[in-house]
């Protein structure tokens, strides 16, 4: 299978039309999140490394723009199939990135590096950074997202809050909340106040919209979504749910629309009838491509609240 290093504009609920970079191999993470829409993590790790050079991630970026020229991106996005702050390079990227574009730059991370000074340095230059935050007690971290055997909730929070002391930048947060794990009120209301001393711009509220790693993950009801959002809105001033799709609209179609549409389905499973619009927008057959990427074992359907999503086979 083709990596490539970025894919999109993709349509982001938080961040707009966003150009994602995937600047880490699949499933390379420091979490194994039981509703990762990517699968379980094949390679556990929390030490850094270089994976891809500065040269590489930025001439592709520019090369993608360059194709892209007619659409609007809000975003340049390190979105991954893993953990961004993995890579080594990723401060030097950034830097690189704005001495070539005037996009801001994001960065979403489960932030669980963030005890370590150089991650710290290497997101404070980015224009935005998420944080995914979705436990404050151990059982319940350890369940949800499975981390690194080394890795204990009281440093990844601590470095956290280190970390928003200090970043100039706008901070944002993501609380995915899953049926009967972490959406009782007395949970809830402790991931609430971690969050509000973060002072972040916004903390989004969200469920599993994709297929999970595990199928026995559902989302919390919308009794508890809306207990969630009440009480995180007693501690935090700007709260907001992320409940629905992202619409439709992807990028603009390339003189390649199926190798485009092939690096979106790799990261970002789309909805069949997302796929059906991409597809015809170019001119093709949706049916008849899909058959065929099906038939060649290029990508699969898979079933999940009542829709349908094309997703990259990756066996």
């Amino acid at each position: 299978m083709e990596f490539r290093l970025t894919f999109g504009p993709v349509p982001s609920r938080r961040l707009g039309r966003s150009l994602g970079i995937n600047n880490i191999p699949y499933k390379h993470c420091s979490y194994s999140c039981i509703y990762c829409q990517l699968g379980r993590t094949t390679y556990l790790e929390i030490t850094r490394s270089v994976f891809f050079s500065t040269s590489e991630i930025v001439k592709e970026v520019l090369k993608t723009l360059s194709r892209i020229s007619k659409d609007k991106v809000d975003y340049i996005t390190f979105v991954p199939d893993g953990e961004p702050t993995l890579d080594i390079n990723l401060g030097r990227t950034v830097n690189a990135l704005k001495k070539e574009v005037s996009i801001p730059i994001a960065v979403l991370t489960n932030g669980s590096l963030l005890f370590r000074d150089d991650v710290k340095q290497d997101l404070y230059i980015a224009d935005l950074v998420s944080i995914k935050i979705d436990a404050c007690s151990e059982n319940i971290f350890k369940k949800i997202n499975r981390p690194h055997p080394r890795l204990r909730l009281e440093d990844v929070l601590q470095g956290i809050l280190d970390f928003s002391k200090s970043y100039k930048g706008e901070l944002i947060t993501e609380t995915m909340i899953i049926d009967s794990i972490n959406d009782s009120i007395d949970e809830l209301t402790k991931i609430a106040r971690f969050i509000s001393r973060l002072n972040p711009y916004k903390a989004y509220v969200a469920i599993p919209i994709r297929p999970p790693a595990e199928n026995w993950v559902k989302p919390a009801s919308e009794q508890s979504i809306c207990l969630a959002y009440h009480v995180f809105s007693r501690h935090i001033s700007k709260v907001e749910l992320l409940i629905r799709s992202e619409g439709e609209e992807f990028g603009r179609i390339s003189s390649d629309p199926i190798r485009d549409f092939l690096s979106i389905v790799t990261v970002h499973p789309m909805r069949l009838r997302q796929a059906f619009y991409f597809l015809s927008r170019a001119g093709l057959d949706p049916e008849a491509v899909l058959s065929k990427l099906i038939e060649d074992d290029e990508v699969v359907i898979v079933s999940y609240l009542n829709d349908k999503f094309i997703i990259r086979k990756f066996t």
